[in-house]
């Protein structure tokens, strides 16, 4: 019997749809500064493989790590968590 690992799953706002099967996905966290102390927010944009095309823009998805799909390209859509 095969272990299969854990992939990281993020969850974040589609902000782009306009490129064929692919969406820009924006996470947004916390973070703590290590001098000063103060939180601060950090934003990491995701190139997302959306093969039926069904995300817009403002909708909050949940994506997965893969096997990169092309040069930007490392993560899949799993499912639409809200609709805007």
């Amino acid at each position: 019997m095969k272990k299969e690992k854990m992939r990281r799953r993020v969850k974040g706002v589609v902000v782009s749809d306009k490129m064929k099967k692919t969406i820009v996905v924006v996470s947004e966290t916390l973070r703590k500064h290590p001098l000063y102390k103060k939180y601060y927010r950090h934003r990491t944009k995701y190139y997302v493989h959306d093969e039926k095309e069904e995300a817009k823009v403002g909708d909050k998805v949940l994506i997965e790590e893969t096997r990169p799909i092309s040069k930007l390209k490392r993560w899949r859509l799993v499912k639409i968590i809200e609709r805007k």
